[in-house]
């Protein structure tokens, strides 16, 4: 960052809170956390999915002028991690045979990577694609361009959304006048700051447990092969709890105090009975097969979306994150019930983060992908100074933004610029407005040609009709050479 006034905003949309933090990255690549703000969500995001978009935009304008005033600057931009129920991956093969034996070239790549994105999910909206790898004839290519074949097969990972999630969350931001910097895939992100290189590379499957979702992503050889989202995930074990006619918020704290995902490795009796409140109590059997239950079903679901192929080729192993991966011996039960022998929970991001705040530093998981979004992050966010008696919005009702106005994207690849960076609005406006003048070219080069075609058959058919007809005895000498023929 250039000056001590500038910053990155990051906000992640998450089931039980919404997180906004600002931070500075260093020139040694550490980052200094400078300000964090949390609201609780579960009233507005359910499943990771913005469900009542005016509270939503109320929380994001609260969150910025929380951020503000800690920060005595105002904020421009943000950058906006999303995840939630409506994301997953599908995959996608495209199949160019060429008529001879040809070289691969930049553009012959271009037009199938924009072919692969003009793919067509009733509903659905392509937020990033992913390339697996080139089948160039029969040999497997990361780079095909400049190898001669006859026959070339793309792959792709498309991570799709729902169109109407993707919509509210850009219209949430508008009604809170808050420009978006980057919308981020925040699973992606999340695994650029948890997950080492090695294990990446060899394979490994990043669970990442919330409150009402339950994240999983796979990657081998350095390529993210497959991401889905299971909406189980720790407020399911509390209500688990609760049905045994306890406080929602009791459950929670039992959970938290003597939750244990595998209860082979704990003493249990029906003569241990926990305090539930109002001269209630739960024994300690049926409170921890409650629990066990419950986290078995999570992690049988996240084994059944490791995708077959890759079973036996995660030396990885998996790893854990999120605030329900705190629960005692969650390594064991996923160990016990995938048969995947290395197993460990990233407590933290591999970054070097500054802080006097403990928000900030709590080894706990919790932070993780708000800590990954700010670390994406490559665009300062502060403005001029703010005071907070001062109006947020001008007389005429523009929000205020820096002197140097919103940053302007003009669009010339239809690619993402970074994986895991989500398309924006504006960039796929502009992209579909390409697209439509395009096929509009298209159709009227068609209609030019289908007209000369029509205009070329009614010629010939004029000069066919002025033809001279053959006279009387030319009809006659033609009848009677018949006749002699028969």
């Amino acid at each position: 960052m250039s000056t001590n006034k500038d910053f990155i905003v990051a906000i992640e949309l998450g089931s039980s809170k919404v997180t906004g933090i600002a931070g500075r990255k260093n020139l040694d690549g550490s980052i200094s956390v400078l300000a964090v703000c949390q609201e609780e969500s579960s009233s507005f995001i359910r499943n990771g999915v913005v469900y009542k978009m005016d509270k939503t935009a109320q929380c994001i304008s609260s969150i910025v002028n929380r951020l503000q005033t800690q920060l005595e600057t105002r904020i421009v931009r943000v950058y906006v991690g999303m995840g939630g129920q409506s994301i997953h991956s599908e995959r996608n093969v495209i199949v160019r045979d060429l008529s001879q034996l040809d070289m691969i070239t930049n553009e012959m790549v271009d037009d199938i990577q924009e072919t692969n994105r003009r793919m067509h999910y009733p509903g659905q909206f392509i937020l990033d694609s992913i390339t697996q790898e080139y089948k160039v004839d029969t040999l497997q290519q990361i780079d095909p361009v400049g190898i001669q074949c006859r026959h070339l097969e793309s792959n792709f990972l498309n991570i799709l959304c729902r169109e109407q999630f993707y919509n509210n969350i850009n219209e949430c931001f508008n009604v809170a006048r808050v420009q978006i910097a980057d919308l981020l895939l925040s699973p992606i992100a999340l695994a650029e700051s948890v997950l080492s290189d090695t294990e990446k590379r060899s394979g490994c499957v990043l669970v990442d447990i919330g409150a009402d979702t339950t994240t999983v992503a796979v990657y081998h050889k350095n390529i993210l092969r497959h991401l889905a989202v299971i909406p189980l995930g720790g407020i399911n074990i509390t209500r688990d709890i609760a049905s045994q006619h306890i406080e929602e918020n009791v459950a929670e704290m039992l959970k938290k105090k003597y939750g244990t995902a595998y209860s082979d490795f704990v003493e249990t009796s029906d003569a241990v009975q926990y305090n539930a409140g109002d001269d209630k109590t739960i024994s300690n059997v049926l409170f921890n097969d409650i629990v066990e239950s419950r986290m078995r079903e999570i992690i049988e679901n996240v084994q059944n979306q490791i995708p077959k192929h890759y079973r036996d080729n995660l030396l990885g192993g998996i790893i854990l994150t999120g605030g329900g991966s705190n629960i005692r011996d969650i390594e064991k039960a996923f160990v016990t019930f995938t048969g995947i022998q290395k197993v460990r929970v990233a407590k933290y991001v591999m970054l070097t983060v500054n802080s006097h705040l403990e928000e900030a530093t709590a080894h706990n998981a919790m932070m993780n992908t708000a800590l990954a979004i700010l670390a994406k992050g490559d665009i300062s966010c502060s403005g001029d100074d703010y005071k907070p008696n001062q109006q947020l919005f001008d007389p005429e009702g523009e929000a205020a933004v820096d002197v140097n106005g919103p940053v302007v994207i003009e669009v010339t690849n239809p690619q993402p610029r970074r994986e895991g960076v989500v398309i924006s609005a504006a960039e796929r406006e502009a992209l579909e407005r390409k697209r439509a003048e395009e096929e509009a070219r298209k159709a009227e080069e068609e209609a030019e040609a289908q007209r000369k075609a029509e205009e070329e058959a009614r010629i010939a058919e004029e000069e066919k009709s002025e033809e001279p007809r053959p006279s009387a005895m030319g009809r006659f000498m033609k009848w009677l050479r018949n006749m002699t023929e028969e």
